[in-house]
């Protein structure tokens, strides 16, 4: 899996939102504007990266995500945790409680939900 653009990220973001769709649906659901050649444009490197796939209907392309949200998330998540966490994820939950991102409420929720199996 190819990394992404941080606008390669928020297209598929946007994509993810829509489930198939045009260029145009897409950028309904995009969260800043961008251009719709840009998006257009990134599409197809999407597409070119495995990311997405098309079909004709009509004289338009559909597009749909062939990576699932999960499936990046789990792969994006995993680098962040090897490359600044030393690959231990108890490093990343003590960086967001030592940021103040974390509450010690959501931590023993998160402790609940460890200890359920979660």
């Amino acid at each position: 899996m190819e990394p992404l653009t941080h606008v390669e990220e928020e297209t598929m973001q946007a994509v993810w939102r829509t489930g198939e769709g045009n260029v145009k649906a897409f950028m309904e659901h995009l969260d800043e504007a961008i251009p719709y050649t840009t998006v257009a444009s990134t599409i197809k490197n999407l597409e070119k990266k495995g990311y997405l796939s098309s079909r004709l209907v009509g004289n338009a392309y559909l597009y749909k995500p062939v990576v699932s949200e999960a499936d990046y998330k789990k792969k994006f998540m995993g680098k962040v945790v090897k490359e600044y966490f030393d690959n231990s994820y108890k490093e990343l939950v003590n960086f967001f409680v030592e940021q103040k991102k974390l509450s010690a409420k959501e931590l023993k929720e998160i402790i609940s939900m460890i200890e359920k199996g979660q």
